[in-house]
């Protein structure tokens, strides 16, 4: 998948330097409450080609198409949060370096169309933690509102989320 600056791909073994320098710093990771050691990078990593070939989704590489690296991840999955059924959500997350320069927004609109144009969804999700407002603020220029809310545990931490969704305009 591509965007006027970026390609959104499957990540590989290749990826791991660059996905370490997302998951291992606690400022990027502040909302998970703790930057993941090596091991937990991995399992992250063998998570989305998991899903890859399970799901034929999962959270693809975000290539900064002019210079090549992977400044981040951003896709769709499987998601529980509350509700009878797992929703499909918008999932982004960017190294340091690449806040603030509308990939986020970018690759999550991308992800959002390809969720109704190719999966043929209905909505679409996104679930952020209510004190994570950059992603709120990425969710709403992805034309999401607040449906909801739930407690999510996590490392023994309770964490409230916010439910953003939107609906598949009708023609």
């Amino acid at each position: 998948m591509t965007t006027p600056r970026l390609l959104l791909r499957e990540m590989t073994d290749e990826d791991f330097p660059a996905l370490c320098r997302m998951l291992q710093d606690p400022e990027v990771m502040y909302a998970y409450e703790h930057a993941f050691p090596e091991k937990e990078a991995w399992e992250w990593l063998r998570r989305q080609q998991e899903r890859y070939a399970r799901d034929g989704i999962g959270l693809w590489a975000v290539v900064e198409k002019t210079t090549g690296e992977m400044v981040g991840q951003c896709g769709l999955t499987w998601q529980d949060c509350g509700r009878e059924e797992p929703v499909l959500e918008v999932g982004y997350l960017l190294e340091k370096a690449a806040w603030h320069k509308g990939y986020a927004t970018e690759a999550a609109q991308a992800c959002r169309d390809y969720a109704f144009e190719r999966l043929g969804a209905e909505e679409v999700f996104s679930i952020i933690r209510d004190n994570n407002l950059p992603s709120q603020s990425v969710a709403q220029r992805n034309g999401m509102e607040v449906q909801g809310e739930f407690v999510k545990q996590y490392y023994g931490v309770t964490m409230p989320h916010l439910i953003f969704s939107v609906k598949k305009p009708r023609n």
